[in-house]
């Protein structure tokens, strides 16, 4: 009777060590696998509701989209500068920039008047008002971005831009024409009032 307890306890004593090791087991290669997609989908995801979660506070704060403000700025660097300029430094299209200003003109932000040199050359000014909305204008997120960008080593950058390029591959966007404007929509688009998300005053 005895020995029969203790052969009982035995075995429950390796079942118990059996249920530990298997809590505790090796990950498997598919286990890998699959960690390491999810920490990539997750990685996707926080830049996409980043970008979407700061241009919704630009329209709360501001009423404009990230590239009107970004057209701002660049017009106040530029000082007295044409619609091709623009268009140029942005590295977008004339049109695209053409239909910003019109915007940017309609809320009185900006104006446009024909250089006294040179009748052909339209140039584009601040108002006061474009300036003002400026000084309370949230940083642009690509501005935050570039800054951290530049502080990297060399072969940090290289490694960052080519593993976006293979990831938008992957995706199969190598194709979509995009300009470097880190925002969400139609870049010429017609800024609308939302709703600020509770989410974004959290930490």
């Amino acid at each position: 009777m005895h020995k029969v307890l203790k052969e009982t306890t035995k075995q429950q004593t390796q079942i118990k060590q059996l249920k530990v090791y298997s809590k505790k087991r090796l990950p498997t290669n598919e286990d890998v696998f699959l960690n390491h997609i999810d920490e990539v989908l997750v990685a996707l995801r926080r830049v996409i509701r980043a970008t979407d979660l700061h241009s919704k506070h630009l329209s709360k704060t501001t009423g404009l989209t990230s590239p009107q403000i970004l057209l701002l700025h660049t017009i106040r660097e530029k000082g007295e500068v044409t619609i091709g300029e623009i268009a140029q430094d942005m590295s977008l299209s004339q049109a695209t920039v053409t239909t910003i200003i019109d915007r940017l003109e309609k809320r009185k932000l900006v104006f446009r008047e024909r250089s006294k040199e040179d009748k052909r050359k339209v140039h584009a000014y601040l108002t006061d008002e474009g300036h003002e909305i400026l000084k309370t204008a949230p940083v642009p997120l690509q501005d935050q971005f570039a800054k951290h960008f530049a502080d990297l080593h060399e072969w940090e950058k290289t490694m960052i831009i080519s593993s976006l390029q293979r990831v938008a591959h992957m995706m199969d966007a190598q194709h979509i024409d995009a300009s470097p404007v880190l925002d969400i929509g139609i870049l010429d688009r017609q800024s609308t009032h939302v709703d600020f998300p509770d989410e974004f005053n959290k930490n």
